[in-house]
Formats: C-alpha cells, structure tokens, sequence
C-alpha cells in the first residue's frame, strides 16, 4: 500500500457562492471521508489555515491506496471534485521518516 495526498482549492466560482451552499458541499465531502473510513480505508482530511487560524488555503486529504490508479478511482468520488468546485492535484508520498497514520 502506498500514500496519496490529495491538495485543493476552491475555485473562484465557489467562493462567489453563499456561504451557507458552500457548507452544504463541504458537509458533503465530510461525510464522504467518514464513510471511507467506516469501510476501512486509511484516511485522513482537513483545511488548512494562516498564522491567524483563518480558512482560505485550501485542503489536504491523504489516503492510502493500492496504486496511483486507486487512488484517482476513490478520490474523483469526492463530491465537491464531483460538483467542480475546487482544483486539485494528487500526488503520491512516500515516507522517508516517522509515522502519521494509524
């Protein structure tokens, strides 16, 4: 097994959309990460945040997967990537030291 992570932003088209519609998407992405979890998939997601702790730079999400084909499969199921909402990128981690995930 091997890990991928997965970085985002939003696009400008979402940031014109109301905040509380944003939500609805992003409750939608949580929910998501939680069901691959609850079937066993290593996973772990969250936004990331300036000096101030305000949003706005994006997220991160890292898997781990059998392969790069793998990984593209499960993600391209996000639904905010599902509604094009964000940019992304994937790219595959290899560890070099310590342990992040269980």
């Amino acid at each position: 097994m091997s890990w991928f992570i997965k970085t985002e932003q939003f696009t400008s088209k979402t940031l014109k959309l109301p905040l509380d519609k944003r939500r609805v998407f992003v409750k939608k992405h949580k929910e998501w990460v939680k069901e691959l979890h609850a079937h066993g998939r290593k996973v772990s997601s969250g936004y990331l945040v300036d000096k101030n702790k305000k949003p706005g730079g994006g997220g991160v999400l890292i898997i781990e997967a059998n392969s790069y084909e793998e990984a593209m499969t499960i993600i391209k199921k996000d639904p905010i990537i599902m509604e094009d909402l964000v940019t992304w990128q994937v790219q595959e981690w290899v560890p070099v030291f310590g342990h992040l995930i269980d």
